[in-house]
């Protein structure tokens, strides 16, 4: 592999990837690159503030509010499962049961649990449950990563 960088006055940061064939791991770094730039506005003790969206662990909706979890913080969110999963396509979140959405990138380990559901650990060694539905998704990820 090889990096190249140079600054270029007056326009906006330009990330250039040539590979010489689209692969997994190309697919891979252009997500993560793409994150980069994703946030999400949510709240704080009255204050209003942009989480990013490599800070995100997991968002869970508890009493049909939305929380996002980052390592030290939780925050408040304003929008629908559904519209998080619409805006984060092509990202590292996943939809692991029917009340959250976890951040593979930040995934350390899959255990297997009783009755057929999965335990997936964070890198801050948080635990979640991988319901049955979602099972072939969070493991098509895992085995890619």
């Amino acid at each position: 592999m090889q990096i190249i960088t140079r600054e270029v006055k007056d326009k906006p940061l330009t990330i250039i990837v040539e590979y010489p064939e689209y692969n997994d791991s190309v697919k891979g770094l252009v997500r993560k690159i793409r994150s980069l730039d994703y946030g999400f506005n949510a709240s704080l003790d009255g204050r209003q503030l942009k989480v990013g969206l490599s800070d995100v662990y997991y968002i869970e909706n508890v009493e049909r509010k939305l929380f996002i979890y980052t390592e030290k913080e939780v925050y408040r969110l304003d929008s629908s499962m559904s519209e998080i999963e619409s805006m984060t396509i092509d990202t590292g979140l996943v939809r692991i049961s029917r009340t959250c959405i976890m951040n593979t990138d930040h995934l350390k380990e899959i255990r297997q649990v009783k009755n057929s559901h999965l335990e997936a650990v964070l890198d801050n060694d948080e635990m979640l449950i991988v319901s049955r539905k979602y099972l072939k998704d969070i493991k098509k990820v895992f085995q890619k990563g």
